[in-house]
């Protein structure tokens, strides 16, 4: 009786030690579903019902420009391309930009359905004032905006940093709001999807990709420090600088985690506990028999 039960003893401390280990090496992080860009990657302004450049001043674009399947491009004489494709090719529905718009129609549903590791909320102002370490973050609408102030994103000590924000309508940010970053991230590791569209005041210095459902609105004087895609709507600029960027995914470059913010944790937790409370079981069992063993001797 006492073999036996040094073997059930034995095995469950090895199950426990198994457990917790793999519950230690596989916690604090979530798993992100790569997103390709696919051909949509170069340009740097992509839409599916036009693009407006405002006569009011000049825009600069760094990258391509295109729309499809609505071809309409006007105010080109407003605009100055530092690089990139000859707009003049780009820009009126060729085979490049429908291959590109298809790559995005691909990639905006793995984008919009990666798993949710926070969900903001508090009233208008869900990001201005914060530091956000990498994740996977939903922010529904704003009355006014979501963005007032400055979004600080912070790496953490993560390799390979990922931040993606999951509007659930509408992104408005307020004017001269920014997003910033400490060292070991930029603007490649930021996609913005939008369920609807999207809009950056006056003044705003944003970060990353938008990826919005329908339209997207550049006010006066903003700069966006990457690119602005509009699946179905139109793209209006107005004196503003898109500066493009170099990345044709994210998440794609391991380690594709972003840090768990507690549902791993707590399942780690109430594992350990299960496993205790089974073994505690198991030893008052054993007792009992070394009690009952006893008193028949």
């Amino acid at each position: 009786m006492k073999m036996k039960l040094m073997r059930v003893t034995f095995w469950l401390r090895m199950g426990f030690v198994v457990t917790a280990s793999f519950f230690l090496s596989h916690s604090f992080a979530a798993e992100i579903t790569p997103v390709d860009y696919g051909s949509a990657s170069s340009y740097s302004v992509l839409s599916g019902a036009g693009i407006t450049f405002a006569a009011t001043g000049p825009s600069t674009i760094s990258g391509n420009i295109g729309s499809f399947p609505t071809l309409s491009v006007t105010g080109l004489e407003n605009v100055t391309f530092t690089t990139g494709v000859n707009p003049g090719v780009n820009q009126d529905g060729d085979a490049l930009t429908q291959a590109a718009k298809t790559d995005l129609a691909a990639a905006f549903p793995i984008a919009a359905g990666e798993t949710v590791t926070t969900v903001l909320s508090g009233g208008d102002n869900q990001l201005g004032g914060q530091t956000l370490i990498p994740g996977v973050y939903q922010l529904p609408a704003a009355a006014t905006a979501n963005l007032i102030g400055t979004l600080t994103l912070d790496p953490n000590g993560v390799a390979n940093p990922v931040w993606i924000f999951e509007a659930t309508s509408t992104l408005i940010t307020a004017a001269n709001s920014k997003v910033v970053f400490k060292p070991g991230s930029n603007a490649d590791d930021v996609l913005w999807v939008v369920g609807s569209s999207a809009t950056l005041g006056s003044g705003t210095n944003f970060s990353g990709t938008i990826m919005a459902s329908a339209s997207i609105t550049l006010n006066t004087n903003a700069t966006l420090n990457g690119r602005a895609w509009a699946e179905t709507g139109a793209v209006t600029l107005d004196e503003d600088t898109v500066t493009g960027l170099t990345s044709a995914s994210i998440g794609n470059a391991p380690p594709a985690t972003v840090p768990d913010n507690g549902s791993t944790l707590l399942l780690l937790g109430s594992g350990l506990a299960a496993l205790l409370g089974f073994m505690s079981a198991v030893h008052c069992l054993g007792l009992a028999a070394r009690r009952t063993s006893s008193s028949r001797g």
